[in-house]
């Protein structure tokens, strides 16, 4: 197996100079000794720590994992203009997101179902072929040859007129940069987070705005390093029929918003 050359060492040198910063401005920035930050530099500290690769990308602006797999002295000036706007190339699927599949016994792919109880082993399983073996998998007619695609449950009302426990069915997104202003996702969030069901707009600050379809309920940011898949939304299935929205469907819904809202402080 070829191990990945780290640069971050020569990286924050490099950016520091380029920004004609000294040892002592870029460490007190840091909120470190400029003994540190020279060990830093130097590549002497083998494992820096999480703050300060959160830190060193807060000052310049570009993602940690550019930060130490790109070797940034030799991209061009025009380059790193984009990685500070937040264009940075880990935002490609491609570059950075294998996606495991599972296919029938014509080597065809199957659309797999992630019911709510495989929702909190999907975040660690999501490219574990043997778990993804074991979840639910059927095909259904009509859908575009092309593209991978799966199905996810739905909660809460902040996604209506799509009914509430609807299941959506999605297309793999690679390259996050493709997505068009509020395309409508499924968003697999890392560690104990949710998967949300929202309209996703990407932002220059290497965020991600989520706003619900139900204008009750406040649309919020997330980093992009949050963010471990999106599934483009395509079709959904549900039991109910959509019903008309009157005013006391609205006094409930925002009775329910401000109940979640009240529980997440508690």
């Amino acid at each position: 197996m070829n191990t990945q050359k780290v640069f971050f060492s020569a990286n924050i040198k490099f950016l520091r100079e380029r920004k004609k910063l000294s040892q002592e401005m870029m460490a007190e920035s840091l909120g470190i000794g400029r003994s540190k930050l020279n060990a830093l530099e130097s590549g002497q500290t083998k494992a820096p720590q999480p703050e300060d690769l959160i830190n060193c990308s807060n000052i310049f602006k570009i993602s940690i994992d550019s930060l130490l797999k790109v070797e940034l002295s030799r991209i061009s000036e025009l380059k790193l203009r984009e990685l500070e706007a937040g264009t940075d190339i880990y935002l490609q699927g491609g570059n950075l997101r294998v996606l495991a599949i599972t296919v029938d016994k014509d080597n065809k792919e199957n659309m797999e179902y992630i019911p709510v109880k495989a929702k909190a082993g999907y975040q660690a399983g999501y490219k574990d072929p043997e778990f993804l073996a074991a979840l639910p998998r059927f095909s259904l007619p009509n859908l575009p040859e092309s593209g991978t695609f799966r199905m996810f449950p739905t909660t809460g009302a902040s996604m209506l007129p799509i009914p509430e426990g609807a299941e959506v069915i999605c297309r793999f997104v690679a390259d996050w940069q493709q997505l068009k202003a509020r395309s409508l996702c499924i968003v697999v969030l890392k560690g104990e987070q949710d998967f949300v069901f929202k309209q996703l707009t990407l932002e220059k600050e290497g965020t991600m705005l989520l706003e619900s379809l139900n204008k009750l309920f406040q649309p919020y940011r997330v980093p992009v390093s949050e963010i471990l898949e999106l599934w483009q939304f395509h079709s959904y299935q549900s039991q109910e029929i959509p019903e008309q929205e009157t005013d006391l469907m609205e006094i409930k819904h925002m009775i329910s918003s401000l109940q979640d809202q009240l529980l997440k402080k508690n």
